[in-house]
């Protein structure tokens, strides 16, 4: 009888299992589209640059962009994202972008629910925890590239712990693959090496210890990981960048995204109660697992450090908790091996539903644009083709680089333009009081500046400048230099502050 009822219930069992599980693959995405980001002041100098390398047909290796630190070298390391997002925007403009940040939250969702579903065989568990994690990584679903190393860092925890439990060393001829599309996407590839280099430590330690065998295949496969990373236009010298941002410890204090959690959103909690729960499991085993108490106290010293790494932590903390937590087998997965790959291309679908639903299109997404970014000033610097020497601050650079395709004097490439200038730009626009004897702002034809800037304030008083255009958002002032430069070649031009 129970046999019975139990092969009666299991299709209409597994039928509700797929439903849920392509629900958990489409909501987050669907949030994404809905918020469609596309106000991020960094995605704007990251498309300038991936139309810079179609127009070069190379790589560069200088720095194009700004003033002062024009011809310094630079390192595009996330030259393969920056080509990406130029395409899709140029093929489908802003909603391009959205299209990007959406894609993304499903695969991360999609490997995310992989590393929980071979940990844990409560199928509800699975869907909750998987969500969390989703949940407590809300706030970086934006259009940047670390989420391609959100996704490389969930696949590669997923692949050591599951040859650390089977013994199934095969997985680990991913890891190079990963590791080589990884060193071209996004810089943080190095959190992911030193988590494979703790993996090969414990295994290592293990084997020495008797306990378990693999070190040599561990070993083999940060060899070749590291050897994949080098297969980028820069090669070795990519470590270079990351010692840069490693040993740039200011930027951590002045830039929102770097500093540590606020917990002042639903999310940071979230990852707090991730963290204690994986600390609670970690604590209560019969054995202290070495390797995961490991990869937890690395968590915790990444992500609280900066709120931008609060990936590490979700993954980590789910990933043990998924083991840890004990399911019950009446709600057993039920479904089989293909259903994530069905439920990823049925959460496909519903994105271009969802996209079409909630009309993203240019005309849709401007006035967010507008909202954030000073587009109408640009606007009407380019109306009356000022030309001038520019002056702007750390939030609006990138969208300077690519909107006005003038050199900058500071944008969001914080390693390019380290601790030094960005101080002296957040000093400036602070109106500390040296702020009139900045070379930068002294030398300037041209300033763009927030209209809630304590600096703007002065510049209005300013002799050496003359403001043209005010609006709700931003405030542009030309050098009275340059006024007077125009003037002997357009002697009937006027410049009348629109408002």
């Amino acid at each position: 009888m129970d046999a019975s009822a139990s092969t009666t219930h299991n299709p209409s069992e597994r039928w509700a299992q797929l439903i849920a599980l392509i629900v958990l693959y489409a909501a987050p995405a669907l949030f994404c589209i809905h918020i469609a980001c596309v106000s991020d002041p960094d995605i704007w100098w990251h498309l300038r640059t991936g139309e810079w390398i179609l127009q070069h047909h190379a790589i560069p290796r200088t720095d194009p962009f700004t003033s002062d630190v024009a011809g310094q070298p630079w390192q595009a390391y996330s030259w393969l994202f920056e080509l990406l997002i130029y395409r899709l925007y140029t093929a489908f403009g802003m909603p391009g972008i959205v299209a990007y940040s959406g894609g993304m939250v499903l695969a991360i969702t999609a490997a995310l629910h992989h590393l929980v579903r071979r940990r844990q065989r409560d199928f509800s568990l699975v869907i909750v925890m998987t969500w969390l994690a989703t949940f407590a990584l809300g706030h970086l679903f934006t259009p940047r590239p670390w989420m391609f190393t959100i996704l490389f860092f969930v696949l590669e925890v997923d692949i050591l712990l599951h040859v650390r439990r089977t013994g199934r060393q095969r997985e680990l001829l991913w890891l190079p693959a990963i590791f080589c599309l990884w060193a071209n996407t996004h810089i943080q590839f190095i959190d992911g090496l030193l988590v494979l280099g703790l993996a090969f430590t414990v295994a290592a330690y293990e084997e020495w210890r008797k306990e378990s065998k693999g070190a040599l295949w561990m070993g083999a496969a940060l060899a070749a990981s590291l050897a994949a990373t080098c297969v980028n236009p820069y090669g070795w010298h990519i470590y270079q960048v990351a010692y840069d941002l490693a040993s740039q410890p200011g930027v951590l204090n002045k830039i929102d995204e770097l500093k540590a959690i606020p917990f002042r959103q639903l999310a940071d909690f979230a990852t707090l109660f991730l963290a204690l729960g994986a600390a609670a499991a970690l604590a209560r085993a019969k054995r202290l697992p070495l390797f995961e108490t490991g990869l937890f106290l690395f968590a915790a010293v990444i992500s609280f450090r900066s709120q931008r790494d609060v990936w590490v932590m979700a993954t980590v903390a789910i990933a043990i908790l998924a083991a840890a937590v004990p399911g019950s087998e009446k709600a057993k997965d039920r479904l089989p091996a293909f259903a994530p790959t069905l439920a990823a291309v049925a959460a496909s679908l519903l994105l271009l539903i969802g996209f079409k639903a909630m009309r993203i299109t240019d005309a849709s997404l401007s006035p967010q644009l507008a909202a954030a970014m000073p587009v109408r000033a640009l606007e009407d610097i380019q109306r009356k083709g000022f030309t001038g020497r520019l002056y702007n601050n750390f939030d609006w650079g990138g969208y300077l680089i690519w909107k006005l395709r003038m050199p900058v004097s500071i944008d969001g490439r914080a390693a390019l333009h380290g601790d030094q200038r960005i101080d002296r730009s957040i000093a400036t626009w602070s109106a500390q009081p040296d702020w009139a004897t900045d070379p930068q702002l002294a030398g300037a034809g041209l300033v763009v500046a927030p209209v809630t800037a304590p600096l703007t304030q002065l510049l209005r008083n300013d002799q050496r400048f003359q403001l043209t255009y005010e609006d709700r958002l931003a405030a542009v002032f030309v050098s009275r230099a340059e006024i007077a430069k125009r003037a002997e070649t357009t002697p009937s031009a006027t410049l009348v502050a629109h408002r």
